[in-house]
């Protein structure tokens, strides 16, 4: 390994050992103070306090240069939108705006109408892998989970189910980038296909609006509450972000629990604690590990001079693990009661929109796999995604028991 890569913690996050423990990084780059600057120039915040405080401000932002809405592109695919997330690349104002269209789905009477469903869901997947015998959590669980849920939630037919699914997960896989040279040539198209069916979807309810989350937006395009191109962002980013924080949420947690029989013991003994362990994982091991911010001024952080547009790494994944707010935070204890001041859906106006449905997801996962499948252990070495920004696990090998 080169040495100014070697003596650099935050240029370690960037190399194989970095990405499979981060945490040694973190505790490092934490020594140098709760906001260091790496040999690349890129400014890195691992302070929980600080980074709060980054997120809230709003002198701090998603870009790196003005944004122009486009209210004349029509509503169909347009090539280069699979980088283009939208929702997640706006500051306030029209942030906000945009986020508004989505938050009714979100609410806590609606988490309250979805719970039946995922409920079903989560055990016919569970009952389904454990009559295999010995499988993989990852694949035949924890990925097909939020695919169905987000289904239902948009209001996708069942004759469009299938290839639904097939492009949602190659398009939702790309949040932290593309992991092969076949993955980047599949996602191009993936994303066309994904983003035509939306429109053919979005006109179909324009005409006959249901209940769903399409129809709504559906009626605020034609109020001109949001461009074309918004909204078919939107529609993305709601599968993609969906996708991404439960499917690691799962993985991430059911290691953390098999890694610590004391704890899976405890779960298994008491499934009302499923909420429980859903914070613990989420402080512990966050599916999220860093999100950037640009400052939008020339500005002073932690007696640091911050340059305009300097790039800000706010490593959440640091912030879980910060002996200052947590207790022994390298230790996983889902009786801590601390455990869900973490920051793993952020704060301020980029707070999460769909962290009540990543934690509901969550809570009745552990709930049910702790009730249905309690014998279950480890059938083998899992296997972790080779990305930075986003941690979790490419495999995790398990059998019934």
């Amino acid at each position: 390994m080169h040495g100014r890569v070697r003596d650099d913690p935050f240029s370690l996050l960037m190399t194989g050992a970095g990405r499979r423990d981060p945490y040694a990084c973190y505790r490092r780059l934490r020594a140098q103070g709760p906001l260091s600057r790496s040999t690349s120039g890129v400014w890195a915040v691992t302070g929980h306090r600080l980074c709060g405080r980054v997120l809230r401000d709003r002198r701090f932002g998603v870009r790196n240069g003005p944004y122009v809405r486009d209210d004349s592109e029509p509503l169909a695919y347009r090539p280069g939108a699979e980088a283009d997330f939208s929702l997640l690349s706006l500051d306030p104002p029209d942030h906000g705006r945009v986020r508004r269209l989505a938050a009714p789905a979100f609410s806590p009477k609606m988490m309250a109408r979805y719970r039946p469903g995922i409920e079903r869901i989560t055990r016919e997947l569970l009952d389904r892998a454990a009559a295999r015998g010995r499988f993989d959590l990852m694949a035949k669980v924890a990925a097909p989970l939020p695919i169905a849920v987000i289904s239902e939630l948009l209001g996708i037919p069942d004759e469009h189910a299938g290839p639904f699914r097939e492009y949602g997960a190659v398009v939702a896989g790309s949040l932290d980038g593309v992991p092969s040279l076949r993955t980047a040539r599949a996602l191009g198209p993936a994303t066309r296909a994904l983003e035509e069916l939306f429109a053919d979807l979005l006109r179909q309810r324009a005409a006959r609006p249901g209940q769903d989350v399409l129809s709504r937006l559906a009626a605020d395009l034609g109020a001109a509450r949001v461009s074309p191109r918004e909204v078919l962002s939107l529609c993305r980013v709601l599968l993609i972000a969906g996708f991404e924080t439960t499917v690691n949420l799962i993985g991430n947690g059911m290691l953390a629990l098999l890694d610590h029989p004391d704890q899976w013991a405890m779960l298994r003994a008491n499934p009302d604690m499923a909420g429980q362990v859903v914070e613990e994982v989420l402080r512990y091991d966050p599916p999220v590990q860093a999100t950037l911010r640009y400052a939008q001024e020339d500005l002073y952080l932690a007696g640091r001079r911050i340059a305009a547009w300097d790039p800000l790494y706010v490593l959440i994944g640091a912030t879980g693990r910060d002996p200052s707010v947590f207790t022994g935070p390298d230790r996983f204890d889902i009786t801590r009661t601390r455990g869900a001041d973490h920051l793993a859906f952020g704060s301020g106006p980029h707070y999460c929109l769909g962290a009540p449905l990543a934690r509901l997801e969550g809570e009745i996962f552990f709930r049910t796999v702790a009730t249905r499948l309690p014998g279950l252990v480890r059938a083998g070495e899992p296997e972790h995604r080779s990305t930075m920004t986003v941690r979790g696990l490419a495999r995790l090998p398990v059998r019934p028991g």
